[in-house]
């Protein structure tokens, strides 16, 4: 029932949970304007980082300019009446500019642009490609709420609306009519979402209105009536308009979501739905009534496993998004709230199930509850105590959180949070659970977490514990180190933790080694190093606490010697394993790399803000490990590491130490050797290792490395003509890093905090810094700004290395060897990446008309700033030097020396370097965004304040704005770019693979940079595709790859109607003969329909989106707009004229005999993937598809049946539509809202109508969708008169008359039908609902026209006697006799009685046909046949389905089953058809003791979808359908039947599946045991429904009456029954646990009785019931249940009988009954030992001489406590005494408890 629901709706849930997350959460810093003239300007909310870039008042200045001009732009694009391409193209820039600039414009600009999209979407058959544009720029405009309230802006949902129902329901999508640009739903959802505050005061009603009757619970419309409720309703609306708001519904909703509790797919709909409004109205909706109903199926929705029963019972469960769950339940805190205690009373009922040994599916939700629910609280406390709250988040007063509220909830929490950060698959979730945790409450979660990092490290054989609380502690770092007035301790830990964790940095386990290196260089990033001890003398205002930091301060330099000396030996221990393979060039793997990154970084954290003497200590001992020594390249990236670190941290000291000693090494290694070792491949070691670490300290800062210059150069100039690999490429490292520290502009200073660290400490305590964050305007960011030696020394550096480097290449590029060329390469390789970005452009002309559009493409303002003291001079521009020179040598090695592949990769890189390298690579730019979002996360806590982040973490996000403005350079496309892209082309289609590879990797970069350059090689890649000459198979490959793309570029599918029309038809007709090429074509067809969306060919705008245009700029002269109207007409045109061109080019081919049956099948998706409605078909094209039907190819078969399917749905004919007001329809007026029966919907229900004559049956008002009327009525009703024009022979339409001619013919059907049969391979038979499609249409636009021929057919497919073909035979029989009842929905009378003269006949002898495997086929046929229809309107059908059942009982068993199956179709009609169910179900009632078991279990599943309609909504009634409640309790007799039926009834498809009659039943499902006892079947069918019973959320009333039942059968004289009482209870209270709290005592009593029943199966399911409950919190453990157990347990069970000692039963059932409470304590306790548990295993411990009974049950109890106590007895067996565990080892070890 609800399978599109399933498909359309659950993968949506998560997305739209989604949505809190802006709400709650804004970005990390505000921006606020402080330049003057942004101030005057009043600017929303620009980019705070630009203003400190060195060239922000250039960039200020140009951002006016730049906003102005895509205003105008955007502006005159949609007054001259253009879309395509200007319009995606200009709205891009401005979404650029925003992500660049903030929000750099006023309030009233602001709102012009948002009023701008929003007109946008007004124009009709607007293109999907620009509504996706539309929403995706509304949602960037709109996501800050806060800076646009609803008094500035008011947002029609209604227009909105009307693109998501295009979206979400396009009927013409499964027809191929349209398709939708990728990922258009999310870009809906998002723009929802920012505009739904904007939603007007009535909108609610508004919705409530036009969505209410689309709650029918039965039908597929309530799931959408749900989600557009959830996308759409206004939930954000202030105090004051309430009563317009939530109040319309929630009471409504709440009554719904309470009286469905099957877990249909819409409740998490629902749910999200209460959750944002919860969020948004803290304080304004008492949920207190509703919170035990709430936890219940909060608890319900983790599907946890209870019980220890075998049987396993799948219910459909839908699980609620964990973030819309947590953020309700922390909505309801506050206020004196009953929401803790029920979360408290929670998380003890889940706890268990949070310890690593617990592992299971529901492990993941169970984790990210915990997360996601500390995060929601931890917004909150943000958000009620922001400076500036955001408008629409106002709790009262009387409801925020209170600083006990916020320490209550972390007690709540954390017990759970500590467990669940040992789970091995969700560490990190776990982990960010406490590090939230620590941002509410840090005393409460660092100090535990601490003491178990402490014990993990004294015992390290459990490096699991160990690497799971490091990882928890990398989270809290910044808790640990920062002084809050609240909490100052946490400094203690540092030195100690420090210290501790050492021990973790061990070279044979890289996990440990890593998560080791994570959490100190967490704590090294926040610590000043630097010994404050002397402070306590000097300072008078220290606390106890600083005092002891201060003092524990002194050890840093004992860490920091420990943490080195571990490190090189680290070091020397890989070293040694290299030994053997010192010489080899090894590959860095991802481990290494870690590490190596991680050194350096926790390097740099110390030395970048220690003390001069630490820097010092460091210097030397890393200076003493390196002097002398020499690595591996694999080993050396660690040691450099350590040299990067303390260079970034004190430059001018680390080259003192290392760089003159560097290069004199070098120069005696080269004054050694000079001769050989200039032309040794095999190269010198220890001048490669020398090399490696000259390269790293040239990273040093420009100036510093100024007074080395000759130093530098003398290296260069001994050593740049060596030609071992390893060494050059060293050297070329060098270059770059040398140019890149003298040209660039970056920030030089990282440090926690501006002030002096270094003693006295009279002004300045660095501890005091610890953590702490640095007020924006004193972050004091420092930046390498080149100066006038250093750009000297660039270009002097450049001209001496880099244009010998290129003349040598360009007079000897062949003559080199191999080696030498590559050399020289790598050398210019580098020296390019280094020195580009102070090259300009090179000028050149733009190139022109590359897409005719009324606005150009380029902007004027481009970004332009001088950042060089004085400008650097080369003798020419370098780029254009390189561009000839490079793409000179490419030519020459690809002619001469193509086997090069080395050479020509590294030129391709210099080549196209030169066009788009600016200074950064975009890859670059995004590890570094991910590193900036990682180390965000890690430091950020919202609760410290408005932007109070490290004053590092600042920085590196203005570096990254840096990094983005020259990312933004250049986008147009000038003609020395053409030149390259060319260029580019020609080496991705040469005939050597390796080159094409590269060549392709390039020229695909350029391709992204420059917008519409694809236009460039265009016409070369159509020449190579459609030559009639003999091409290169390697050239018609690479032009392949080209057109294959990659993942962010695929040239095919761009938006151009010329382009397409001459590319796609030249790839259909491509041939290629080798398989690999061929794969490529289909990969490319493939891609092109995932990636196709449907295009307009006919674009125009609206005077609604003029009016609004011309207010983001002006209005247009009247010269201006002289010609936009022929410019629009002819644009139009020319699409018109390139898709007709196009579709009747691919129709020629393929009708033509020159494609392969590969091309046919690619040409032939071509054309159906252009199917649109917009404009006619070609004929040709038409012809072609229906031709296709009875081609040979089945592919080519499939899809021409899905275009004449399209072709149908196309040419159908109209229909005339009424509207009428509701009351005149039902002449009753609308009461107030009654879901079910009603007076005034009993008119649209299937009453034996028949038409009396045609009159009436086209005037009848026909309402097809089963949800109209059920549960209200829409103000009016527009509906389609029961007539509709058919085509017949004289009034064809040439399109038409194609379809007519084919149909009309006999033999053209039967050899369609025989085709059909073909279709599918054995035992892949399934119905094809595209084929009955197809019939459908043709049967509805023509009528009775062809249903003569195709009967004649249909008797011959269901007379097939071949086995092979019998099957498909009666699918294809199926598909047009579907087709053909669906078809006929507007028919007349008339025709209606011809049609089913002719069909009755026929269905008869099918069903004397049928088998086992055709069966469902007609299942399906009836179903598809008459869904989605007004019953009435289906009489006949209906007719025919009440005769398979009305008539004598068939003495053929399947026949009999078969008819059964086939009535169930009715079930389409849902709860239209009462008199019709109650037909069914009175008649069945009476089979229900058929002889045959198959027919009674199809019986069975109809009964119980004739009972599944008795549903009942809030304020509604259900009484025209069969009555459960009467049912059931007149099956009571007939129990058997009565169980069967309920095993039948799915629960899933049951809204309502526990009745009355249900729980009246009860009592007998139990009796019934001790009858069936030897059973099996019936025994676990017995089983199944109980645990139905028991899983289900049960109601109030409900659960009364159920558990005065189970007080009944427990005292029952059958023990069975006793026993599946008991068992019964524990799983109801779970899965009831806050709604069943208030029977607690009642429960208790019973479970008691049971413990010391005679019976030994009762008591023993009672103690395990016992421990479930005392477990899941229901019952606590009371001392008076521990003594009351005690005693019963010391019963002596020896009595005297005559003077005879005898043992007495009854006394044995009293102390096993004991025995049993004592064990159900113990085992209630599976991973920790509250108090009292010692005591009750000392009680146990007593009885090791009692019978076997009492002995068996409680060796099992130990063994259990044994088991989940193992992993920590450590720690558990601190909780017994000495005495204690000497018992309870001897117990556990004997070989009476445990053997």
């Amino acid at each position: 029932m609800f399978s599109l629901v399933e498909k359309r709706i659950v993968a949506k849930l998560g997305q739209f949970a989604s949505m809190f997350t802006d709400i709650k959460d804004e970005q990390m810093v505000e921006s606020d304007s402080s330049a003057d003239e942004d101030e005057q300007k009043k600017l929303q909310k620009p980019n705070i980082f630009n203003k400190y870039l060195p060239y922000y008042e250039n960039i200020k200045k140009q951002g006016f300019d730049s906003f102005n001009e895509i205003c105008e732009n955007l502006s005159r694009i949609i007054q001259l009446r253009e879309l395509r391409p200007g319009f995606s193209h200009w709205s891009s820039k401005l979404q650029r500019f925003i992500s660049l600039y903030g929000y750099y414009f006023t309030k009233e600009e602001h709102l012009r642009l948002v009023d701008f999209y929003l007109s946008i979407l007004s124009i009709k058959d607007l293109d999907y490609s620009h509504v996706k544009t539309c929403f995706d720029m509304l949602y960037d405009l709109m996501r800050k709420t806060r800076l646009i309230t609803r008094d500035d802006l008011t947002v029609d949902w209604k227009q909105l609306y009307h693109w998501a129902k295009l979206i979400l329901h396009n009927h013409d999508e499964p027809y191929a009519l349209v398709a939708m640009p990728h990922d258009i739903e999310n870009s809906l959802y998002y723009c929802v979402r920012g505009c739904r505050p904007y939603f007007s005061a009535t909108s609610t009603q508004e919705m409530l209105d036009e969505f209410r009757p689309y709650l029918c619970p039965f039908d597929s419309a309530f799931s959408d009536a749900m989600r557009v409720f959830e996308l759409f309703l206004p939930v954000h609306l202030p105090p004051q308009l309430h009563d317009n708001g939530f109040k319309l519904w929630l009471h409504e909703f709440l009554g719904i979501w309470e009286s469905v509790y099957s877990n249909p797919v819409w409740e998490a709909n629902l749910v999200n739905l209460f959750s944002l409004l919860a969020w948004c109205n803290i304080g304004s909706i008492d949920w207190e009534p509703w919170l035990p109903k709430i936890f219940t199926r909060v608890l319900k929705s983790l599907s946890l496993p209870v019980g220890s029963t075998n049987i396993n019972v799948s219910l459909t469960q839908y699980n609620y998004s964990m973030t819309s769950v947590t953020t309700w339940i922390v909505a309801m805190l506050g206020n004196g709230s009953s929401c803790l205690q029920y979360l408290k009373d929670l998380f003890t009922a889940i706890k268990t199930f949070y310890h690593p040994s617990n592992t299971g599916k529901f492990q993941q939700d169970l984790v990210g509850f915990l997360s996601k629910l500390a995060q929601a609280f931890v917004d909150r406390v943000h958000l009620e105590r922001k400076a500036h709250p955001i408008w629409f988040f106002t709790p009262l007063q009387t409801h925020r959180l209170t600083e006990q509220d916020i320490t209550d909830f972390v007690n709540c929490v954390k017990e759970a949070a500590f467990i669940a950060i040992f789970t091995k698959s969700h560490q990190k979730e776990a982990s960010k659970a406490c590090q939230y945790l620590s941002m509410l409450r840090p005393e409460l979660i660092i100090p535990p977490i601490v003491e178990k990092l402490f014990s993990s490290v004294e015992s390290m054989t459990e490096p699991h514990r160990f690497t799971s609380i490091m990882n928890c502690l990398a989270g809290v770092a910044r808790q640990i180190v920062r002084q809050t007035p609240h909490y100052t301790e946490g400094q203690t830990y540092v030195i100690p933790l420090l210290m501790a964790v050492l021990p973790g940095i061990d070279p044979n386990d890289f996990k440990k080694t890593a998560v080791t290196f994570q959490f100190l260089n967490a704590i090294l990033m926040l610590v000043t190093c630097v010994d404050c001890s002397s402070a306590i003398h000097t300072r008078t205002d220290l606390t106890p606490i600083e005092k002891e930091v201060c003092l524990s301060t002194a050890k840093f330099e004992d860490f920091i010697v420990e943490f080195l000396n571990r490190t090189f030996q680290m070091i020397d221990t890989l070293s040694t394993e290299m030994s053997e393979a010192v010489t080899v060039v090894m590959k860095v793997n991802m481990e290494d790399h870690i590490t190596e990154l991680a050194l350096t970084s926790m390097m740099f954290g110390i030395v970048q803000q220690c003390s001069q003497k630490i820097f010092q200590l460091v210097l030397n001992k890393i200076t003493n490990f390196i002097a002398g020594s020499f690595y591996t390249p694999k080993v050396g990236k660690m040691v450099t590491g350590l040299v990067r670190a303390i260079l970034k941290g004190n430059p001018t000291e680390t080259l003192k130490h290392f760089l003159s000693q560097t290069c004199e090494r070098i120069t005696k290694i080269m004054n050694n050797s000079e001769t050989t070792i200039l032309t040794d491949h095999k190269g010198d070691t220890e001048l490669t290792w020398c090399l490696i670490l000259f390269s790293e300290l040239l990273r040093a800062k420009g100036d510093t490395l100024i007074q080395y210059k000759q130093m530098i150069m003398q290296v260069f100039h001994r050593c740049i003509h060596i030609i071992h690999k390893d060494s050059y490429e060293a050297l070329a490292n060098a270059a770059k890093n040398l140019l890149k520290s003298l040209t660039y502009v970056y920030p030089i200073d990282y440090r926690l905090t501006v002030e002096n660290i270094d003693e006295p400490f009279t002004e300045f305590l660095p501890i005091r810094a610890w953590g702490q964050h640095v007020e924006f305007d004193n972050l004091q960011v420092q930046f390498h700004i080149p100066n006038e030696d250093e750009v000297d020394f660039a270009c002097e550096f450049v001209k001496t290395y880099l244009y010998p480097e290129l003349n040598l290449l360009t007079e000897k590029g062949v003559k080199l060897s191999n080696d030498e060329r590559l050399r020289s390469l790598t050398i210019v390789h580098y020296i390019s990446m280094g020195c580009l970005r102070m090259v300009p452009r090179i000028d050149s002309n733009e190139v022109e008309d590359l897409v005719p559009s009324v606005a150009p493409y380029g902007s004027k303002f481009s970004v332009q700033y001088s950042i060089y003291a004085k400008q650097p001079q080369f003798d020419e521009n370098l780029r254009l030097r390189l561009l000839t020179d490079i793409g000179k040598l490419i030519d020459v090695l690809v002619e001469n020396n193509s086997d090069d592949a080395s050479s020509l990769k590294t030129a391709l890189k210099i080549f196209s370097l030169a066009s788009i390298y600016y200074g950064v690579f975009k890859h670059d730019a995004d590890k570094l965004w991910k590193h900036f979002e990682n180390a965000k996360h890690s430091f950020m806590n919202k609760l410290y304040g408005e932007r109070q982040y490290p004053r590092f973490l600042m920085i590196e996000r203005i570096t990254l704005q840096s990094e983005q403005w020259s990312l933004s350079n250049f986008q147009t496309l000038t003609e020395i770019d053409k030149k390259i892209v060319l260029k580019l082309f020609e080496l991705s289609i040469n005939r050597y693979g390796e080159v094409r590879r590269d060549a392709q990797g390039y020229l695909f970069s350029v391709l992204n940079r420059y917008l519409f350059s694809y236009q460039v090689i265009l016409e070369r890649i159509l020449t190579l595709l459609s030559s009639t000459e003999e091409i290169d198979h390697d050239i018609i490959k690479g032009c392949l790859y080209v057109l294959l793309g990659n993942h962010s570029f695929f040239m095919p599918t761009k938006h151009s109607w010329s382009m397409i029309e001459k590319l796609w038809p030249a790839l259909a007709r491509v041939t290629v003969k080798k398989p690999t090429a061929q794969r490529l074509i289909d990969h490319i067809n493939e891609t092109i329909g995932k990636q196709f969306d449907t295009q307009s060919l006919i674009e125009d705008t609206n005077d609604e989106s003029i009016k609004a245009a011309e207010k983001i700029w002006r209005p247009l002269t009247g010269k201006e707009l002289e010609q936009r109207n022929e410019i629009r007409q002819k644009r139009n045109d020319d699409n018109v004229k390139a898709y007709t061109n196009l579709m009747e080019n691919l129709n020629s081919l393929l009708t033509g005999d020159q494609l392969t049956w590969r091309q046919q099948e690619m040409t032939m998706s071509f054309m159906w993937l252009l199917l649109q409605r917009r404009v006619p078909l070609p004929l040709p094209c038409i012809k072609t598809f229906v031709d296709l039907l009875v081609h040979d190819n089945v592919e080519l078969r499939k899809i021409a049946e899905e275009g004449v399917a399209a072709f149908c749905r196309l040419q159908k004919p109209a229909r005339t539509f009424i509207e009428k007001p509701i009351e005149a329809i039902t002449h009753i007026k609308p009461n107030g809202i009654h879901p079910g029966d009603r007076d005034d919907n009993l008119w649209v229900t299937y009453n034996n109508y028949e038409p009396k004559n045609q009159q009436e049956w086209k005037n009848t008002c026909f309402l097809d969708k089963s949800f109209w009327g059920y549960y209200s009525w829409p103000k009016s009703i527009k509906y389609s008169l029961n007539q509709r024009e058919r085509y017949n022979k004289t009034n064809l339409p040439e399109h038409v008359a194609i379809i007519y001619e084919r149909f009309s013919d006999k033999n053209f059907i039967e050899q369609f039908a025989q085709f059909m049969i073909l279709d599918e391979e054995k035992g892949k038979v399934n119905f094809d609902t595209r084929r009955f499609q197809m019939f459908k249409g043709i049967f509805r636009n023509f009528g009775l026209e062809f249903v003569d021929n195709f009967l004649e057919c249909l008797y011959t497919l269901i007379h097939n006697k071949d086995k092979t073909k019998q099957e498909g035979s009666h699918r294809v029989a199926a598909e047009i006799t579907a087709g053909m009842i669906r078809g006929s929905k507007y028919w007349t009378v008339d025709m209606l009685d011809e049609l089913w003269k002719k069909l009755t006949p026929f269905l008869d002898e099918m069903l004397a046909n049928l088998s086992p495997e055709t069966l469902a086929h007609w299942g399906s046929c009836f179903k598809l046949g008459i869904e989605d229809e007004d019953p009435r309107r289906m009489y006949k059908p209906i007719g025919y389905i009440r005769s398979l059942t009305s008539g004598q009982t068939s003495t053929n068993t399947f026949n009999e089953t078969a008819r059964w199956y086939l009535t169930q179709t009715i079930a389409n009609f849902e709860w239209r058809v009462p008199t019709m169910w109650t037909t069914i179900n009175e008649h069945a009632k009476e089979l229900l003791d058929h002889p045959f078991k198959a027919v009674r279990e199809r019986i069975a599943n109809v009964l119980a979808m004739s009972l599944s309609f008795d549903i009942e909504l809030p304020n509604g009634q259900s009484i025209r359908h069969p009555d459960v409640n009467k049912f059931i309790d007149s099956m009571r007799e007939r129990l058997r039947q009565a169980i069967e039926i309920y095993e039948k009834t799915p629960l899933g498809k049951c809204l309502q599946p526990v009745k009355g009659a249900i729980v009246r039943i009860f009592p007998l499902l139990c009796e019934v045991e001790s009858i069936v006892a030897n059973d099996e079947v019936v025994r676990k069918n017995l089983a199944v429904s109980r645990l139905c019973i028991a899983m289900t959320y049960l109601q109030e009333p409900y659960m009364e009456t159920l558990i005065s039942e189970l007080e009944q059968v427990c005292a029952s004289s059958k023990y069975h029954a006793r026993r599946s009482a008991i068992q019964f209870v524990q799983n109801m209270v779970f899965s009831n646990l806050f709604n069943v709290r208030i029977y607690d005592k009642r429960l208790r009593t019973i479970v008691l009785k049971c413990l010391f029943d005679d019976q030994f199966e009762v008591r023993t399911v009672a103690s395990v019931t016992l421990s479930g409950f005392y477990q899941c919190g229901y019952m606590l453990v009371s001392s008076e249940d521990l003594k009351h157990f005690k005693v019963m347990s010391k019963t002596n069970y020896f009595t005297k009988v005559d003077g005879k000692k005898v043992t007495s039963t009854e006394n044995i059932v009293k102390r096993h009954g004991g025995v049993l409470g004592l064990c159900a304590i113990v085992l209630s306790s599976p991973y920790e030992i509250p108090s009292y548990l010692p005591e009750a295993l000392m009680l146990l411990a007593e009885h090791s001489h009692d019978p076997d009974l009492i002995q068996k049950s409680i060796k099992k109890t130990l063994s259990e406590f044994r088991r989940t106590h193992h992993d920590q007895w450590h720690e558990h067996r601190e909780k017994f005494t000495e005495d204690q565990l000497v018992i309870l080892a001897d117990v556990l070890i004997s070989p009476n408890y445990y053997a």
